[in-house]
């Protein structure tokens, strides 16, 4: 008996240890922004805690993924931005393990603000998935092998905008869901991920829109759903068919995109509304709206029972995830387009010019713990995997994370 409980116990010690290790796609493997992980650290400085530093080529908006020992990103460059980079780096060292180049298919006109290399990639553990502005998606494995490509810009022409497209592929059990969504030929698409084949395609609501998809978790043991968000609102989708299993039909931002904590889905829709899907996944119920709650560019996050929200004046707002009811408020120094990420009761925030703010959360009250100023234009959702923050600019790729003592 002895010896059967410490085989389980050294079992679930590599859970433990191996948990939340990877951060496969935007925001999160699962999409919340929030790592389990307490050793991120909440300082640092240009002689603490910042583990390297990588000089980055071309452009790019898009956040870092990590998938054991590597971290991948994506970026643009040339005059028109047609040449389309996924690079990857060893975690350790910050050494590059291999970069690869493509051309771009389709549009690659940007506002000045973007890039083509906006949306994060996503991974499944076995392939990286490099979407682009251009509509153009890059399946490799984890050596940086090619394994298939799409070029979605050359078989839908049209579906593109002015202003570039944002929304980034997120993996669903194995099918790779990618809103292409714009003012003329709108549509998702549900790509197998093994052919890049797509399984389905269904029509979006004819308006640009950047947010990204969300997993609502099944409760049940059934399926997994996608939540599609637009301009018309929300729909629950099944990810193999591309079924609309529910909607909700009051609108939503083009920019933000929603969070999912449990069976609710927490909308930033008429400031901020939250959805609670039925257990069969068939139906939905509107629990609270709070207009106060109404996020700016950046993504809600969910940490524990409350949910926090920044406003485009860049007050944070913390609220009570069941009623909606704000708790407290701190002003963070804006303009804040990335979305922030969590970890250890701390959530983490950078604005356009490079600040770092960390905030420790709580119940009755915030504050501002450590702010440390970077010098460059950060845009991005950062990544978070075994005790480390993974950042990047335009110019660098850093890894923050605990040094030992000297």
């Amino acid at each position: 008996m002895n010896c059967r409980i410490q085989n389980v116990i050294v079992a679930l010690s590599f859970v433990f240890l191996f948990a939340g290790a990877d951060w496969l796609q935007f925001r999160g493997s699962d999409g919340t922004g929030v790592s389990k992980d307490n050793a991120v650290p909440v300082t640092w400085s240009v002689s603490e805690n910042i583990a390297w530093k990588i000089p980055l080529e071309g452009r790019g908006v898009s956040g870092p993924i990590v998938i054991g020992d590597r971290v991948v990103v994506t970026s643009s460059s040339g005059f028109r931005q047609d040449k389309l980079h996924v690079k990857c780096f060893d975690v350790s060292s910050g050494d590059v393990l291999w970069q690869r180049q493509f051309w771009a298919t389709g549009r690659t006109m940007c506002h000045p603000k973007m890039c083509v290399a906006t949306s994060t990639p996503a991974s499944d553990g076995k392939r990286i998935f490099a979407f682009y502005s251009s509509n153009d998606v890059a399946c490799l494995d984890l050596d940086g092998n090619l394994l298939w490509y799409r070029g979605l810009g050359r078989d839908f022409p049209n579906a593109s905008n002015s202003l570039g497209m944002a929304s980034s592929p997120i993996v669903v059990d194995d099918t790779l869901v990618v809103q292409v969504e714009n003012d003329a030929d709108s549509f998702a698409t549900g790509l197998n991920v093994e052919t890049g084949v797509a399984r389905w395609k269904i029509p979006r609501t004819k308006r640009a829109n950047w947010t990204t998809p969300s997993i609502l978790r099944d409760q049940s043991g059934n399926t997994n759903l996608v939540l599609l968000q637009s301009s018309a609102g929300v729909a629950a989708i099944h990810p193999r068919t591309g079924k609309v299993f529910w909607s909700y039909d009051d609108g939503a931002s083009t920019i933000p995109s929603l969070v999912v904590s449990g069976d609710v889905a927490y909308v930033p829709s008429n400031g901020l509304t939250a959805i609670k899907s039925s257990l069969d996944g068939k139906t939905s119920t509107t629990l609270w709206r709070q207009g106060k709650l109404g996020p700016g560019t950046c993504s809600p996050i969910i940490d524990g029972d409350r949910v926090y929200s920044v406003n485009g004046a860049g007050v944070l707002n913390c609220a009570d995830i069941g009623t909606g009811e704000i708790a407290w408020r701190v002003r963070l120094k804006p303009p804040i387009s990335s979305s922030p990420v969590a970890a250890g009761g701390h959530i983490y925030f950078f604005n356009e010019k490079g600040l770092a703010q960390v905030v420790r959360a709580g119940r009755d009250k915030g504050e501002v713990v450590s702010e440390f100023d970077h010098q460059e234009t950060f845009l991005c959702t950062p990544a978070i995997a075994d005790g480390a923050l993974y950042i990047r600019s335009d110019k660098h790729l850093w890894k923050i994370a605990r040094q030992p003592s000297q």
